[in-house]
Parts: C-alpha cells; sequence; structure tokens
C-alpha cells in the first residue's frame, strides 16, 4: 500500500470545506489568542509571507503549484499585498503588487525596505519598487535576476526563501535537486545530489552529474544548502551543506541559524545549523542516498541524518513524520519578554506550528519542542461547526496547513494557512477554490500598534533596530552601516539595552562603523553573556581580514559555544596558523559534546592528518587502548589514513565497550586508504559476533567505492565472506494491480468502520510497512501518513497505491541472466547492487548475474484488494489508521 498523495481529481463533496479553521478549534498557550486577520479571496494559496515596516502583509501565492490541472492561474502566481487600514487587527485591503508569468508557485519572499525578493527557481528575483506604490511598473520599477542556476523549476525541493542576518547578509536555502550558479564575484557553485529523476520528476539538470564536485570557493557541498552573500548577489558563502529540504532557515540577533528539514520517510527535524556543517542526508561523494549506506540495525532517525557517523552536525529535534514549511525567530514584540527567544517552526502535515525556546547546550542547543499553535486534535466535531456541511469524516475538513510565519512589526505572530487536504511533495490539490488565510497570534485583547520609522533620521534608524521585524530591523542597520563613524554614538546606547538580542543588534552595526565602532564592539568579546561573546567574534570576524587576532584571544574561553565559533572559522585558515588554536581547542573539549567535536573537525579541513598529529603529541597514547575518551573522539572525526591500525586495534579490543568499538569501526570505514580496507578485512576475519557481521557490512559497503583501488573481492572470497558466484538469488515479484473492483471512495467513507477490528486487519500491512512500534521499514511509514492526510487521500492511497509515488520509495525491475525478476527499491548500484523487496528482504545480487536494471513504473506495495481486503475491512483499516 504506497502512501503518499493522491493525485485523482476527485472532489467529492466532503472536500468542499470553507476557507478558514473555526477559531474555536485552535489551540495556543494560555494568555494567547488566535484571531483571523485575513482569508480569501484576499488571498489565494499563500506559500510564503513577509511584513513591511507599516506592517503590511505581503504573499507569494502559490496557485500553480504543480499546474497540471484546474488552478493554473492565468499570467502567472501574484505577489499580493494586505492591509489592515483602519487598525481594528483585520485586513481589509487587497493588492497586487505584481504578477508574473515567470512565478509559479514561488517558496519565499523577503519585503526589504523598497525591495521584493521572490525565490522562484531557476531564479532569485529582486523587484525594486522604486516609487514606493506597492504596484510593479516595468516603466518605472526594476526586476533582476539577481542569481540564476538553481534546479527545480515549480519543484518544492527547489530554492527557498531569503531573510536577512543581523551582519546585514542576505541568507537563502535551497532543496536537494542541485544548483550549478556563479555569484556576482565570478566564483561558480556546483552543487549536485543523488536525487534520482527518473522516476518521472522533471529538472532542467541531472543533480547526478555534478553531485562531488568542487565548487570555486575549493570546497564539495551536497544536497540541500544554506548561504549567504551580499545584497548585490556577490561573495556567496554556503554556510552549511547536505540537507534534504530545508523550506526556510532563520537567522536571530546572536547569528545564530536555526531550520528546519522536510521528508518522506519519518525523520523530519529542527536544528541549529552550524557554520559549515553537514547534515549528512547523502554520502561525502554525493552519491549515495542514506538508505544506502543504513546499517544494520540503525534507526532511521539517526541513519538518515547519519548521526553514527564523523562530518555530521547534530540533527537537533528528529520528530518523525511531518511536512516542515515556514520558520521564523521571536525576540521582542507583543507577546512579551516570557517567550523571547521562541523558535516557531510551521509542520503543515501535524497541523500545528512548533514552539521551541531553544537553550544552550554546551556548543550547542537544546530543542524541547511545545505546541504553540494547533488546530484541535480532540475536538469533537459537530454539524455546528460547519454551518449546512455534511457530517462525513469532519475531522477532515478543517485541515490547518501553516505554510509559513512571520513576526509582524506590530510585535504579533502572523501564520499563513495553505489550507488544503492534501500536504507534501505530490504537487496537487484538493482544495478546489485555491483557498488560504492567515491568522494573528498575539496576547488575549491585543490593539495592533505600528510604529512609523521615518528612516532618513538617525533616530528612527536607532529606533527601527528595535523592531521585532526582522526585515525592518535589516533596512534600518543598513542604513545606519550607511552613515559610517558617525552614527556609532547612536547605535552605541543600545549596548545598555536590557534585552540582549538589542544589544547583539547593536554589536553587528557598531563592527561595521570604522575604527570607532569596532571599539565599541570589542568589548563585548568581555561580557558575562556567552551569546554576547560570540555575537561580538561573528561580527568582528566578518569586517576583518585576520580571524586569527580575534581567535587567539578567545580560544580559552570557558564557554564551549565560544570555542564552537573558533573552531570553525579556522576552516581555511593554513595548518601552521590555525595548528596551535586547534590543539587549544581539544584539549578543552569534552569527548560528550558531538557539536564540539564536530566544530574541531570542521576547523580541520583539509588538514586533518597534520591537525591529528598535533593533537596527539598532547593528548595520545602509544596504545591505543589507553586513550583517553576525548582523544578517541577526536581520533573518530580526524580518521587520518595512519590510525587505521589503531581503529583495528580498538576495534578487535574485547576490553573497550562495545560502543567503543563499534565508534572504531566507524572512523575504520571512513577512512579512504587500501591500509584501511584491508584492516576491516582482518576485523572481519578475526573478531566475534557482533563485531565481524558489522566488518562485513562495511567491506561489502565500501569495496567498490571508498575502497576500489584495494581489490577486496580475491579476499572476500578467500575468506568465505563474498563470493559472486555462489550468491542465490530469490525472485521477487510484485503483481500488476488489476481494475478496481471496490465501491467509489465516497461510498466506502459512508461505511462505519471498527478501529478494533481494522488494528487486526492492519497485520496484512506490516510485512511491509511500520505501524506505530511494529513492522517492517519497507514502504512509507503508515503512521505518520495518516496522521498528516485526510481519510479521502488515505484511501485513495489504499486502494491505488501506484496513482503517486513517495520520493524515496520508487522501485525497480532487475532481470538475471538466468530469468529471474526482482521488484525492490535500490539500495546502492555497486557491485553487487542491494536491492530491497517486500517484507524488507536484502539481496546483494552481483553485477554480472545482471541482465537489465529499469525502473518499475507502479508502486512496490500491494493494494487492499490484493491483499484480500473487502469494503467493510478497508472500512475499519481506515478507522484503526485515522485513530492512531
Amino acid at each position: 500500500m504506497q502512501l503518499r498523495l493522491s493525485i485523482a481529481l476527485f472532489l467529492t463533496s466532503v472536500l468542499h470545506a470553507a476557507d478558514v479553521v473555526p477559531l474555536n478549534l485552535f489551540q495556543v498557550p494560555e494568555g494567547l489568542e488566535v484571531t483571523l486577520w485575513a482569508a480569501s479571496p484576499m488571498l489565494r494559496n499563500p506559500a510564503s509571507i513577509d511584513t513591511d515596516m507599516d506592517g503590511r502583509i505581503w504573499v507569494a501565492e502559490g496557485v500553480d503549484y504543480g499546474a497540471k490541472h484546474y488552478q493554473t492561474q492565468p499570467g502567472g502566481d501574484r505577489v499580493v499585498v494586505l492591509e489592515d487600514t483602519d487598525g481594528d487587527g483585520v485586513a481589509d485591503k487587497s493588492s497586487t503588487f505584481v504578477q508574473d508569468p515567470a512565478l509559479r508557485a514561488p517558496l519565499g519572499i523577503a519585503v526589504i525596505d523598497n525591495q521584493v525578493v521572490v525565490s522562484m527557481a531557476p531564479n532569485l528575483l529582486v523587484y525594486t519598487d522604486v516609487n514606493r506604490d506597492r504596484r510593479f511598473d516595468p516603466a518605472v520599477d526594476r526586476r533582476e535576476v539577481l542569481l540564476t542556476g538553481f534546479n527545480g523549476h515549480n519543484h518544492d525541493h527547489g530554492l527557498h526563501s531569503l531573510t536577512v542576518g543581523p551582519d546585514g547578509l542576505w541568507y537563502w536555502s535551497m532543496g536537494n535537486c542541485g544548483a550549478v550558479f556563479t555569484d556576482k564575484s565570478g566564483r561558480t557553485f556546483r552543487i549536485g545530489s543523488p536525487y534520482d529523476i527518473r522516476y518521472g520528476m522533471t529538472l532542467d539538470m541531472d543533480p547526478r552529474d555534478f553531485a562531488g564536485q568542487r565548487s570555486d570557493d575549493g570546497h564539495v557541498y551536497l544536497g540541500g544548502f544554506a548561504a549567504r552573500m551580499r545584497p548585490d548577489g556577490s561573495h556567496v558563502e554556503v554556510i552549511a551543506h547536505n540537507f534534504r529540504n530545508s523550506y526556510e532557515h532563520t537567522v536571530t540577533s546572536f547569528g545564530d541559524v536555526f531550520q528546519n528539514d522536510n521528508d518522506d520517510p519519518p525523520a523530519c527535524r529542527t536544528s541549529y545549523v552550524m557554520t559549515h556543517g553537514n547534515a549528512g542526508y547523502a554520502s561525502l561523494d554525493g552519491r549515495r542516498t542514506w538508505q544506502a549506506d543504513r546499517r544494520p540495525g540503525q534507526p532511521v532517525a539517526v541513519a538518515e541524518w547519519r548521526q553514527d557517523d564523523p562530518g555530521t552536525m547534530p540533527a537537533g529535534d528528529v520528530y518523525g513524520g511531518g511536512a516542515p514549511t515556514g520558520i521564523a525567530f521571536y525576540e521582542n514584540g507583543a507577546l512579551g519578554g516570557r517567550y523571547a527567544g521562541l523558535l516557531l517552526s510551521c509542520e503543515a502535515g501535524r497541523n500545528e506550528v512548533f514552539g521551541y525556546l531553544p537553550k544552550p547546550d554546551g556548543a550547542g542547543f537544546r530543542l524541547e519542542r511545545f505546541r504553540f499553535l494547533a488546530s484541535n486534535p480532540g475536538h469533537a466535531f459537530n454539524s455546528s461547526d460547519f454551518g449546512s456541511k455534511k457530517d462525513v469524516h469532519l475531522e477532515d475538513k478543517f485541515l490547518f496547513r501553516p505554510s509559513d510565519v512571520v513576526v509582524g512589526a506590530d510585535g504579533a505572530i502572523y501564520v499563513s494557512d495553505w489550507f488544503d487536504p492534501v500536504v507534501g511533495g505530490g504537487h496537487k490539490y484538493l482544495d478546489e477554490a485555491a483557498a488560504g488565510a492567515i491568522y494573528r497570534i498575539a496576547p488575549k485583547g491585543f490593539k495592533p500598534s505600528v510604529t512609523k520609522h521615518d528612516l532618513s533620521k538617525t533616530s528612527s534608524q536607532v529606533a527601527a533596530l528595535k523592531s521585532p521585524a526582522i526585515h525592518v530591523r535589516a533596512a534600518a542597520a543598513a542604513r545606519l552601516r550607511a552613515q559610517g563613524e558617525s552614527a556609532v554614538p547612536d547605535v552605541a546606547e543600545l549596548l545598555e539595552d536590557p534585552s540582549d538580542y538589542i544589544r547583539a543588534r547593536s554589536v553587528w552595526v557598531l563592527a561595521s562603523l570604522g575604527e570607532t565602532g569596532r571599539a565599541k564592539a570589542e568589548t563585548m568579546l568581555a561580557d558575562k553573556n556567552p551569546q554576547l561573546r560570540v555575537t561580538a567574534f561573528r561580527a568582528l570576524r566578518q569586517n576583518s581580514n585576520d580571524v586569527l587576532p580575534l581567535a587567539r584571544r578567545l580560544a580559552n574561553d570557558a564557554s564551549a559555544a565560544v570555542r564552537r565559533e573558533v573552531a570553525t572559522s579556522l576552516r581555511d585558515v593554513p595548518f601552521a596558523k590555525a595548528c596551535d588554536l586547534l590543539v587549544t581547542l581539544a584539549q578543552a573539549c569534552d569527548a560528550k559534546d558531538r557539536t564540539e567535536i564536530e566544530a574541531i573537525g570542521i576547523g580541520s579541513t583539509g588538514k586533518e592528518a597534520e591537525v591529528f598529529d598535533a593533537i596527539a603529541a598532547k593528548m595520545g597514547h602509544d596504545n591505543p587502548l589507553k586513550w583517553s575518551p576525548a582523544f578517541a573522539r577526536l581520533a573518530w572525526r580526524l580518521h587520518p589514513p595512519k590510525v587505521a591500525v589503531s581503529m583495528k586495534s580498538r576495534a578487535l579490543a574485547s576490553t573497550l565497550a562495545q560502543e567503543d568499538r563499534r565508534s572504531a569501526l566507524v572512523a575504520l570505514g571512513s577512512i579512504p586508504s587500501n591500509e584501511a580496507a584491508f584492516a576491516m578485512a582482518d576485523v572481519a576475519a578475526q573478531a566475534a559476533e557482533p563485531m565481524k557481521s558489522q566488518a562485513v557490512w562495511w567491506l561489502l559497503n565500501r569495496k567498490d567505492d571508498l575502497w576500489k583501488q584495494a581489490g577486496l573481492s580475491d579476499r572476500l572470497k578467500r575468506d568465505g565472506i563474498y563470493d559472486p558466484d555462489k550468491v542465490q538469488i530469490t525472485e521477487s515479484r510484485v503483481p500488476q494491480q488489476p481494475p478496481v473492483k471496490l465501491p467509489p471512495v465516497d461510498e466506502l467513507l459512508r461505511l462505519k468502520g471498527d478501529a478494533a477490528r481494522g488494528k487486526t486487519t492492519a497485520s496484512v500491512c506490516l510485512m511491509c510497512h511500520r505501524i506505530q512500534d511494529q513492522g517492517v521499514d519497507y514502504g512509507p511509514d503508515i503512521t505518520a501518513y495518516a496522521r498528516m492526510q485526510p481519510s479521502e487521500v488515505v484511501l485513495r492511497a489504499l486502494i491505488e497505491p501506484s496513482s503517486d509515488i513517495s520520493h524515496g520509495f520508487e522501485g525497480s525491475e532487475i532481470l538475471t541472466h538466468d530469468g529471474k525478476t526482482i521488484h525492490g527499491m535500490l539500495l546502492s548500484q555497486g557491485d553487487p547492487v542491494i536491492v530491497r523487496s517486500q517484507g524488507g528482504m536484502t539481496q546483494m545480487i552481483p553485477v554480472g548475474q545482471i541482465q537489465g536494471n529499469k525502473p518499475l513504473r507502479r508502486s512496490l506495495m500491494l493494494s487492499v484488494e490484493q491483499l484480500g481486503l473487502g469494503p467493510q475491512q478497508v472500512a475499519d483499516l481506515l478507522a484503526y489508521l485515522k485513530s492512531l
């Protein structure tokens, strides 16, 4: 049963819902309330929103998302401006800023003074409203393609929203469709991934063609990524990479970056983005998916983000299935000090907006999730909620699909609602009206008030720097920077503000205001708040050509967060200049602090062997079994070729804990040398279980990739580990689905299902799916899917699983020379080809036995009819799934 968004354009009466969620169905924290600020027809399908300094909300509409159906919008999608002209807390005016044929579901909008930045792959567009009348006129205003080369036109893994950091740089993100673009400094970035375009997805480029290629800055970047640059499109810097599809990120006044990353398997996450960090979604060469490298017994949440592997940043809050979208950070405003430092992440799949109050935890952050805004899943629906609506599956009628969240200029929180029964990557709708809404969350009885700023005056610029809205602050900061040192006295007054966030904003501006301003900013390097010391370091570093004097001042800081920043700043510093600093940082590190260990690894990029030698001289031991925990962890992260023998000794040492031995194997499996390959073969030959089978997995996974030059085939055959001539292949076919004989969907929905009986019926699904904590990780997780989608969509997926197939669950058909057929998901296309088939059966098929290998143009999952279920059993199964 392929659980995916239905592509059928069936529209039963139960899909004709109102345009907004009834307000009594929302849950918010005590003391706050939800009000409806705007709704269709003032706007349609809001994909992204932003606020300007006068409190207007700008909406990038996504009516043309997918655009293979009735909702194609003539003239292209629009940017709409919504306004509350009478201050009663409800928008009463809607106007179109621009409608552009090139806009087809743009995924991002940022309003920065009179510039409107729209993310629409393959381009990053900037509309400049020269006469500031909020209507784009080509005769007066300007439209510029600032950057181009982003794959995924009208694709949700394409170019995402831009935001401005406290440093005045423009930050933006891109999904894992791939990109080849050249910035205004003339540097080209080539960022590929193993994203497979064979399965019906139309892209301008195949990201596999340039996966693993080096960009002009000397580094290899993979998959989804985040970058920052100057507002003119020059000096692009990739700040992190190897995401799946981060919809947005947000930058705090301290300069911390947080993001969410969406996913079809159940491993969505909200995380702190470490500078130059690798999120781990694809292999380091960009050729293999996480499924191909998932070790036996690894949970999906660990395997998908490679959390057992060196070279990946901590994944943060991995919460399971979902569809995260917009993200924002609240620092000051209408909600008051209780919520200062509130991270908000829209979760369209779960009908809620997550809240976090990130707490510094060693070198990283602790993210404890709570429900900030949600449509009430426990509400007892009845016809009075919906007027005359039919009482049929009413739990599905009002599905809150938050697409974006911003902090308004009035300090309230604004959330846009895509408002559609369907959510995810199916590129389809079931909402005929393409409706949408914007809700406001504020204290009960809140009266909106927006301070008017005259940005021609220094006093107004300083006041606007205290605005709750990030792009109001950005416009003010740009004006202050343009003044130079003359603005120092006014900006420096903010260093005494009671809010550390406002103090931080002043630090960023001061660091760019010449020597006088820099001297003021430097005083914050000694502040008692580590976050402000981090801020000062970041701000001063960005306004300096030499990071080393700053790094030397803070390398011995008591805060692991400060040391993290020093470490990552050394990535491109030659070994001779960075050596002493990296050794100092290593000596202070906590072996259990994954973020700190990774920061030292990032700082050692391109010089790992030399750094290891320098650290070993201070912290190492000739006997690898006597390594300290911190040194062992650093050796694991750096894993230079010379530690292969030491790692073999640790893997074979029964006196070490299993976790330490397993880490040694992981380090050994990460070393691209013949010596490491032979050492792993020795472990496989000499170790007892479970180390033996783990070593065998590494050998088979690496033998035609990282260790291809080692020529392991003869050794594996001699040791009885793998002999392609003796492999027995088991046939596994998925039969064609016969014509559907079940009653129509609307008739099935009228049947009263019994959840208790459905739980028994669901046992037939467990051979391919997980339901809660039971079953096999082969097909999509039914629990997460059923929670995310309305009954109609779930039912259609059960009946016609081939109607739309989830990313990552596409099938292949392998034909062998002896006439066998194997249907399954390819995990690796080396030798042997590794394929997983129904029931979770995994086979290694020698390339020499394969006659053909092609995509399977249907689902690998069986329909409920193929499983022998009748109408009432299907209704029972649906009732059970929707009860989870």
